[in-house]
């Protein structure tokens, strides 16, 4: 990789940022930083009361009962006893040392496999789960509960072992103890015990704050919010340094929401599922704020929440919830209060559009309405306006709706390091059926192929120049050279058509424009591509179904898509693909290549039936 490009790289990163991090790793190395020397001794239970009322009206959560998901997908077995904290769960298993001070773990070990693994069941989604059992009338419930925290106390000792070493990870624990005392009715007065346990989790993340800060996405919103959530609440109770945490969790609230979130509501990763994230963290901010009676936060914040909450509404598909699987997705899914799929969006989009848009997004009951139930969020009666054709500029989506169909066209604004290659994917959507689909992610820590193939160009529904990446990509998370849009139309409908198009020229030289042309029951899209040396490489994802050749169109039956390529025309074929719509899981998927060796103008034309 030349040096021009790390540079380039560099400065795109931002100079504040890269010695924020350079600074904490240093210290980290060093002995320097005060996180280093964190010592405390682990609180004993109980953390939690029974409730002195029951919520018998609400429908009580099986997951954590007999069985679990990790990642909101793979299945795991449960009983009265805790899980094991160090364990890969899946493989089976255990971290080496786990005693060890939490900054001697690597990140990567592959002995163990990817870190998420073990991190996933110490995110307290269990804690959620057994509040609500226990606030609906499960006796057994706070035996489970305060008997899970004691065990997680025990072989988590303060600041060592993997589970402490992620300042991120250790906010969500925060973030879910809160929500806990939230749905049984103990924030007001929390047993000693919990108040220790959430005092230690804040020590943790204060002296590394600004490393997450560094990384511009979700570590720094997450670790800000528990710093505002823990240090009112302990505060609150007169301990410790709850004010001067408190005052800093606001400081960088307020400091990320007007950094991260654009002003029409695009967020800083790129991802659907991390604008989930982002969202569901600001909402228990707002939902803890409201129970506390703490002042409100600015106008610029109330404002890019409320943007940030349409901008997921716009993509969210009211037939089953699902949306786009477009940037990285690590099946990161906050405050689990529904057994509803981790590809529903409903619950999210729900909350988050009572609060911070003072309506409803959707207008029947249903189990979108139970985080509002179970947190005291009264339901607005207040239906919102559908949203339609719109192009989010800032960070580089356009969505166009006709009738049932969605097109979501990702075109190149990198503000913020993009995790995938994807300049100019397509998606199409019909009802809940996704036709033109992304690749996703798989897994952060696997097979170099993997690693490439997913967030690659080649994972997604774009044109690929001489078997590279539209950027180079300098490390497992960070592409160089970014791309910046070239051109670019307004988002136009006349009744019948509602029209996009956008193009960029990559650091080699080579050219992509994409005009998209969305119908009732018809998709156009044109691509005009030069500047490469060898080859250009068209590939459109496809639904799983059976698909055949005729000519110069793949068919299944009711719907078929055409390709004109002109005399440039090398290879049209269906190849095999694979796509991850959750994490560490992947499935096969028809993909169409054609591929041309000159300079010109295919197009594209998907139809089906009215």
């Amino acid at each position: 990789m030349s040096l021009a490009t790390q540079a380039r790289t560099a400065l795109a990163l931002g100079v504040p940022n890269l010695a924020r991090a350079f600074s904490y790793r240093l210290r980290v190395k060093s002995g320097l930083t005060s996180a280093r020397r964190l010592r405390g001794e682990a609180p004993c239970g109980p953390f939690f009361a029974v409730p002195s009322s029951v919520a018998r009206d609400l429908p009580l959560p099986e997951t954590w009962q007999t069985h679990a998901r990790l990642f909101s997908y793979w299945p795991i077995a449960v009983s009265d006893a805790p899980p094991d904290w160090h364990c890969n769960l899946l493989t089976g298993k255990r971290i080496a040392a786990p005693e060890r001070e939490w900054w001697r773990i690597p990140d990567f070990d592959p002995a163990v496999g990817d870190i998420k693994l073990i991190w996933e069941a110490s995110r307290f989604d269990w804690v959620i789960a057994h509040a609500q059992r226990l606030r609906g009338g499960d006796a057994a419930a706070v035996a489970r509960l305060n008997d899970w925290l004691e065990d997680w106390c025990r072989c988590n000792p303060p600041y060592c072992g993997p589970n402490w070493k992620c300042g991120q990870e250790a906010s969500i624990r925060v973030m879910h103890l809160a929500m806990a005392t939230v749905l049984l009715g103990q924030s007001e007065a929390p047993l000693p015990s919990l108040l220790e346990l959430v005092r230690l989790h804040l020590q943790r993340i204060e002296p590394t704050i600004a490393y997450a800060v560094s990384q511009d996405n979700n570590h720094g919103t997450s670790e800000a919010a528990a710093l505002f959530i823990g240090g009112s609440w302990l505060a609150r109770n007169g301990l410790g340094d709850g004010v001067r945490w408190e005052a800093l969790g606001r400081k960088w609230l307020e400091n990320r929401a007007a950094r991260l979130i654009g002003d029409d509501g695009s967020f800083s990763q790129y991802s659907v599922t991390y604008h989930r994230v982002m969202l569901d963290t600001f909402c228990m901010v707002e939902v803890w704020r409201r129970r506390a009676g703490l002042p409100a936060f600015s106008e610029r914040w109330r404002a890019r929440t409320h943007a940030a909450t349409r901008w997921l509404r716009t993509l969210v598909r009211v037939e089953n919830g699902d949306a786009p699987n477009v940037g990285a997705n690590d099946g990161a899914r906050l405050l689990q209060l529904t057994d509803t799929d981790y590809r529903d969006f409903r619950p999210s989009v729900q909350l988050a559009a009572a609060l911070f848009e003072d309506g409803c997004a959707y207008a029947e009951d249903g189990p979108w309405n139970l985080p509002l139930r179970w947190l005291g969020v009264e339901v607005p009666t207040r239906m919102l306006d559908t949203l339609w054709s719109n192009a989010f500029d800032e960070g580089g989506f356009a969505v166009l709706h006709n009738s049932d169909a969605m097109a979501l066209l990702r075109y190149p604004r990198f503000r913020y390091r993009p995790s995938q290659a994807d300049a100019l994917h397509l998606d199409l959507w019909l009802g809940k059926r996704n036709l033109l689909r992304d690749a996703g992610t798989y897994s952060y820590n696997t097979e170099a192929q993997w690693l490439n193939y997913f967030p690659g160009t080649a994972g997604h529904n774009t044109v690929q120049f001489d078997d590279r990446d539209q950027m180079p990509r300098l490390s497992r998370f960070l592409f160089g050279d970014w791309l910046k849009t070239r051109e670019r139309d307004t988002v136009t409908d006349d009744g019948t058509t509602v029209a996009f198009g956008a193009a960029y020229r990559d650091c080699k030289g080579a050219y992509h424009r994409r005009r998209v042309s969305l119908r009732e029951n018809w998709l156009r899209v044109e691509d005009r591509v030069e500047g490469f040396a060898r080859k250009a490489v068209l590939r459109w994802r496809l639904e799983p179904g059976d698909w055949w050749i005729e000519g110069n169109t793949v068919r299944n039956g009711k719907h078929y898509l055409r390709v004109e390529a002109g005399e440039g025309l090398v290879r049209f074929a269906l190849v095999t693909g694979w796509e991850s719509r959750y994490y560490l899981e992947k499935t096969e998927v028809p993909v169409l290549e054609v591929e041309v060796n000159r300079a010109g103008t295919l197009i594209s034309e998907y139809c089906w039936a009215p």
